[in-house]
């Protein structure tokens, strides 16, 4: 049985109530819907209700004059990281999805997911976007909680499991089975999450909708209609390309937007909607043009990488005027906001990092306790790699401490001014570092042989401490002679054939050929060469093999794979890139 519908059954037989029973709460109004919107790499800065000069974006304006909006909330600076914040209320450190990559982008399945503990009371969850939480059974969203999961693999377009994926006219998985889209697929995300909306109405159903768009990241792929208003407008980021495209996808976003909005109108959904707006980490594309006065961008330690907007709106839920609450926030405290918001039932297996803001937004409390948000993910995590975020103090690698009061640019460090704050930061620090320490480098295994993924497709993204998860990388070769390492847990004892490839199943390209692309590397591959379990195993590859296969018995329990491809004279190449493997039955 699911983790999520073990919870379902528990929360009903304790509280004694039927199945039909669940979508009303003791007879009272139904339970609020939530909607949690969140675009990819749309920093803080992005916005014209920000005070962004050059791009305009009059439906998140409309929102945010509506909502409560939190001004100091906090992501991880990168989005892997981010989403796991999200799911569990734990700290990236903690639950297991550190990095975008190098087999740290997996939550340990011991954890409870935001998409379990709404599954478990009754609602219905779906997910329309981007995951970015594993590809593999037992990570994929739909072994998560998720009823409905429409979503692409990896990271985006032309990520390694997305290879050839383009924007327009994409392929894209449902529920696990790969279909095709048409038109841009942000277009896509927004009219599936709202056809989903409709048919819960229809069955008056509450629901859960995580809405994560893969835009605005790279590529910066956008029908001309949204770019043309920001040709030649904006500054360049170093000597790339100016924004146009970039601001063209939040353009597109943004009209999505208001489409979402009126649909919630007109169909009586608004009012008892929880609709919560995000991002995933700091700016990219856009900080060059405006980045809010901060210092820093994604995958950095100062405000610019990890403060990102938040506007949360419930008209039913009597929270009072839109307003700014100043107090610091974090991804994590949304899930522990939630069950308290929605009377949701806490798993006994549920801790939490984060603390409820529900006080905040009803207006019932002023402040939170003091306490002290540590910032931190990492491929390979480090001590002091990290900001501690203390009121309008800012800890930075654990010896930069800046005052956000005086100086919102965090351009004085003042540490040898104040070494009291120092030094109590740094003891907060050094406590929460002992207690994540041994779990740095405990890999969340990807399983294979499982009934309930019968071909596992493994790429280069979860090779472990590597980073070569782009199509770029694929194309260069990038991993070294024989490439990395991946984490598996083999479930079931037998028979294995697994298939190893330089190049994707969609481009159906040779061994040693090169794939289009001016940077792309041929190798000349005559054998390829694993270890898994103890074993070793090798077979040679004809000049034109777009593959090779080994078969090789292996016992039940946790491994590490790792194939590669030599030439002819038994030299180490390249890894395999693309690997797929399923059980012999």
């Amino acid at each position: 049985m699911s983790f999520s519908k073990y919870l379902f059954a528990a929360v009903v037989t304790l509280f004694g109530m039927s199945l039909g029973a669940l979508p009303a709460c003791a007879g009272e109004k139904a339970r609020p819907n939530v909607i949690i919107l969140m675009t990819d790499d749309q920093g803080y800065g992005d916005f014209s209700c920000h005070g962004n000069p050059v791009l305009k974006t009059p439906n998140m304006d409309r929102l945010w004059a509506r909502s409560i909006r939190f001004t100091s909330f906090h992501s991880a600076p990168m989005c892997t990281p981010s989403r796991g914040q999200i799911m569990t209320g734990r700290d990236a450190l903690k639950n297991g999805a550190t990095s975008v990559t190098a087999g740290r982008a997996f939550m340990r399945t011991g954890i409870p997911t935001m998409a379990e503990i709404f599954a478990a009371m009754g609602y219905k969850t779906g997910l329309f976007g981007k995951w970015h939480l594993g590809d593999n059974y037992p990570h994929r969203p739909m072994d998560r909680g998720f009823d409905k999961a429409v979503y692409h693999k990896g990271w985006g377009f032309t990520s390694a499991p997305e290879f050839a994926n383009t924007l327009f006219d994409g392929r894209y998985f449902e529920d696990g089975v790969e279909k095709k889209f048409s038109g841009h697929c942000t277009d896509f995300w927004f009219d599936r999450a709202m056809q989903w909306i409709k048919e819960r109405k229809e069955k008056n159903e509450p629901f859960f909708c995580y809405l994560p768009t893969n835009a605005p990241h790279a590529p910066h792929t956008v029908a001309e209609n949204y770019s043309a208003p920001y040709k030649g407008k904006g500054k360049a980021k170093l000597k790339g390309a100016g924004p146009a495209a970039f601001f063209g996808m939040i353009a597109q976003i943004d009209e999505n937007l208001g489409k979402l909005e009126k649909f919630l109108d007109d169909n009586g959904l608004t009012d008892n909607t929880i609709f919560i707006f995000m991002t995933d980490n700091g700016g990219t594309a856009g900080v060059a043009t405006f980045n809010a006065g901060m210092r820093g961008q994604k995958t950095t330690l100062y405000e610019g990488g990890h403060r990102v907007p938040c506007f949360i709106r419930w008209p039913a839920g009597k929270l009072g005027e839109p307003r700014d609450i100043d107090t610091p926030a974090q991804m994590q405290d949304l899930l522990p906001t939630l069950i308290d918001l929605c009377q949701l039932q806490r798993p006994a297996a549920a801790e939490f990092d984060g603390a409820s803001l529900a006080g905040l937004l009803k207006g019932t409390k002023k402040s939170l306790s003091d306490r002290m948000l540590v910032v931190q993910y990492g491929q390979i995590p480090k001590k002091f790699d990290s900001c501690v975020i203390w009121n309008t103090w800012r800890l930075v690698h654990g010896t930069e401490l800046y005052d956000l009061k005086s100086d919102p640019a965090q351009k004085d460090d003042v540490a040898a001014k104040h070494p009291d704050v120092l030094a109590k930061m740094r003891s907060h620090y050094e406590t929460w570092w002992s207690k994540v320490e041994p779990l740095v480098n405990d890999f969340v295994p990807t399983t294979v042989g499982s009934p309930k993924e019968k071909v596992t497709y493994l790429t280069s993204s979860d090779w472990q401490d590597i980073y070569s998860d782009n199509a770029g990388h694929v194309r260069k070769g990038v991993g070294g002679p024989k490439g990395g390492v991946w984490r598996v847990l083999v479930e079931r004892a037998g028979e294995y054939e697994i298939l190893l490839r330089r190049w994707p199943w969609e481009i159906d390209v040779p061994l040693r050929a090169a794939a289009e692309g001016k940077d792309s590397v041929a190798f000349p591959i005559a054998a390829a060469h694993l270890t898994i379990a103890g074993q070793e195993a090798s077979v040679k590859t004809a000049a034109n093999a777009k593959e090779a296969v080994i078969r090789i018995n292996l016992p039940q329990g946790k491994t590490n794979l790792q194939a590669w491809f030599q030439n002819a004279q038994g030299q180490d190449q390249c890894g395999a890139f693309f690997v797929k493997i399923r059980r012999i039955d």
